[in-house]
């Protein structure tokens, strides 16, 4: 096993995931008081325990979190503001729905990671220390109730004027 890249492959995870709650914090800002907020509540804390979860793994391998990687995804999305503007009217749907499509993109990525290292545990012992077919089938679920949400808004966004 190389153990830099797997700690490499890890990081990068952990840093998407960095910014995938940096991204639902601003989201359940914008839509305070709104029907989605509590949505957005529900993915953040889903995605936290993901998170946790790769913490977890991590430090059982005594793979140290990358503060570089980390500090990427922050600035990342602090960059993704220009794009994903949270502004009245239609430019909120239209921030809301780009941040749904990164947030599905992202989840898909995790779905990835635990379907690998699930392949991986079979000939790397130390990594099948979680359940990853429970993980996966979470990833499964917030993706579908992600895409859910995209595509409904997706209707109102990109209707004629």
């Amino acid at each position: 096993m190389k153990m830099e890249d797997l700690r490499d492959y890890l990081n990068d995870h952990l840093a998407g995931s960095v910014g995938a709650l940096e991204l639902l914090d601003r989201m359940i800002e914008a839509c305070q008081g709104k029907p989605l907020e509590r949505f957005f509540r529900d993915l953040r804390r889903d995605i936290e325990e993901d998170q946790g979860q790769l913490k977890e793994l991590m430090a059982k391998l005594g793979v140290s979190e990358s503060t570089v990687r980390k500090a990427g995804a922050w600035v990342a999305e602090k960059f993704s503001r220009s794009k994903i503007e949270m502004g009245e009217g239609s430019k909120e749907e239209i921030g809301i729905f780009l941040a749904l499509e990164a947030l599905v993109l992202g989840i898909t990525g995790k779905r990835s990671l635990w379907r690998a290292l699930q392949a991986a545990s079979r000939t790397v012992p130390e990594l099948g220390r979680l359940d990853y077919s429970g993980l996966e089938k979470r990833a499964i679920a917030q993706c579908e109730r992600v895409e859910a949400r995209r595509l409904e808004i997706a209707r109102g966004v990109f209707e004629r004027d």
